[in-house]
């Protein structure tokens, strides 16, 4: 896409955990609207097959293999992207896991690896991009929380904690930087179909049929419901909006 208030061209995004899902439903939203993507994913093969795919939409697309909760490999990684891309003006911080466990049963280095995965690595990479994002004057942070920041499971508690964790994160951040002309924003997927949930279903008895019976949309979301969100929330049609939380979720989270 090119002209318009949803042009991208000439900007260069970051996205971490690009590489499949939603992450790469988000890289797939900003290439079509002719950003530069750099996938930032510890699986360098996957890797490579996002790329491959971005740069056949028409985009300029590149990968690192990045640990993002280490600190200086996620410095190492939007060093890279500025370096090889020439710049940084949309960070999607979109990686994330889950370690699913009743309370009574949670192990700490499971806990520590859930927060340090989703939350404290949106902090790092959001700290390592803020120069670049400054710079630019229109800089775009975009992170991916999850419904779970609006009511609880049982089996989700240090996935809960930490996706409620970037909401309030996305606030903070995004009045801290609005005078540099960075807005924040996160999104909350609902059931979408992923490697993740797909574990998920077949872990959990009946998921598939409550999902549907509860969904407005009567499906399953896919990474494709996220290449809208992506392109609006990265680009000038969203410059007033900023520590926003929005569900992505086919109306599940509105239903009783």
């Amino acid at each position: 896409m090119s002209g318009g208030m949803f042009d991208l061209s000439g900007r260069v995004a970051l996205v971490t955990g690009g590489n499949g899902g939603i992450g790469l439903g988000l890289a797939r939203g900003l290439a079509r609207c002719g950003a530069a993507v750099m996938v930032a994913g510890r699986d360098a093969a996957k890797n490579a097959a996002a790329v491959q795919e971005l740069s056949a939409l028409g985009a300029k697309a590149d990968s690192v293999v990045a640990d993002i909760t280490d600190e200086a490999a996620v410095g190492a990684m939007v060093d890279a992207t500025a370096t090889r891309l020439g710049g940084l003006d949309i960070l999607v911080n979109n990686a994330g896991t889950n370690i699913r466990r009743r309370p009574e049963e949670q192990r700490l280095e499971d806990w520590r690896t859930v927060i340090d995965t989703n939350l404290t690595s949106a902090m790092l990479a959001s700290r390592a991009a803020h120069p670049h994002l400054k710079r630019g004057g229109r800089g775009r942070v975009i992170n991916n929380g999850s419904m779970l920041s609006i009511f609880g499971l049982p089996f989700h508690i240090a996935y809960a904690a930490s996706k409620g964790g970037v909401v309030q994160f996305t606030k903070s951040l995004a009045t801290a930087w609005a005078a540099d002309g960075i807005t924040v924003n996160a999104i909350l997927p609902g059931w979408i179909d992923t490697d993740l949930t797909r574990k998920a279903r077949t872990d959990m008895g009946g998921l598939n049929e409550n999902v549907l019976a509860r969904t407005p949309a009567k499906r399953w979301g896919d990474p494709s419901d996220f290449e809208g969100i992506a392109a609006f929330l990265a680009s000038d049609a969203s410059a007033f909006i900023t520590g926003t939380a929005i569900p992505v979720d086919g109306g599940f989270s509105v239903q009783g």
